[in-house]
């Protein structure tokens, strides 16, 4: 892994253990994890985390998909280059989701998937919309959850805000009292060992007592032009792309990644796509309630079958 480590042993990772896909150079692997078993009876389910987020976000998710959907049922988790398991990008330009959904395509194509459901959260849903504006045929149907056409720039500015004081706390016990104060506005309902398993997502403490985070830096740095009152473009050519392609939206309720205008516009132009509120959470989803996950089921059985897919 480029310029980054991680304990071995580290908690998040232990449940999700990945193989790695060259995609390009044989220096850029791509980590994965893959549940059930790829075939051409069912369309498999490709999970896309957030900016700097990685495949551990949807832990609880797979677990409750495995009992719902049948253990057998295919489910791919990636970390998108510089992020988890997945090595850092030696070219920092390259940070950039039409550059991830191609990175995609090139993944599916190395499994031997034709068509896949994606389930994006924040800005793996921005990815999932790009690479519907370049390879829409791979998409059988699209779960967009706190991802739109427009992100909130007070959430881009919270988030390089909350990921600078991490950088800069010393001491465990000054780290996790912080990280839980920063994680518990958006999880308020989760105690404090719950709280404490979730920074580990994204970040380890080191025995000096520094938070190391599991993705590369240049992606906080990424984000230091942004401003809480800029006014961001919103991208609907982007959205409408998936305008041939079912369409399941959901955002929570206290997310600071998707306004709820913006979500109202989007039901508004797909109003046939299920729209789902997940109540007293914000980014990402936990997608550990049987009901939000019962309910991606039930998208994704109705999908048909996804074509050939490589032995």
């Amino acid at each position: 892994m480029a310029n980054r480590n991680y304990p071995p042993d580290h908690p998040p990772f232990a449940a999700l253990p990945v193989r790695t896909i060259t995609i390009g150079t044989g220096a850029d692997q791509m980590a994965v994890h893959i549940s059930g078993r790829l075939s051409s009876r069912r369309v498999p389910v490709i999970c896309v985390p957030g900016y700097q987020r990685n495949m551990t976000d949807f832990t609880d998710f797979i677990r409750y998909f495995g009992r719902l959907a049948g253990e057998s049922w295919p489910v791919v988790l990636v970390d998108l280059f510089g992020r988890g398991r997945s090595t850092d990008r030696s070219d920092k330009l390259r940070y950039a989701s039409p550059q991830d959904a191609a990175d995609l395509c090139t993944l599916a194509d190395a499994l031997g998937i034709e068509r896949a459901a994606f389930v994006g959260q924040g800005y793996g849903g921005q990815v999932t919309m790009a690479l519907a504006a370049r390879r829409p045929g791979l998409i059988a149907g699209s779960v967009l959850i706190d991802a739109g056409p427009l992100s909130d720039s007070r959430g881009l500015v919270r988030l390089r805000g909350n990921l600078q004081h991490i950088a800069g706390w010393r001491g465990e016990a000054v780290l996790r009292a912080g990280m839980r104060q920063i994680l518990s506005r958006d999880y308020p309902g989760l105690t404090d060992p719950q709280l404490d398993a979730l920074a580990l997502r994204t970040h380890f403490i080191d025995k000096r007592g520094r938070a190391h985070a599991l993705f590369d830096p240049h992606l906080l740095k990424m984000l230091d032009s942004f401003e809480a009152d800029d006014v961001l473009v919103a991208q609907w050519p982007l959205f409408d792309a998936l305008q041939h392609i079912p369409l399941m939206l959901f955002r929570s309720q206290l997310t600071d990644q998707l306004r709820r205008e913006t979500f109202e516009a989007m039901t508004r132009r797909r109003p046939e796509a299920p729209a789902l509120i997940i109540n007293d959470e914000g980014s990402p989803a936990l997608l550990n309630h049987p009901d939000e996950v019962r309910a991606i089921v039930a998208f994704v059985e109705k999908l048909g079958k996804p074509g050939k897919v490589a032995a």
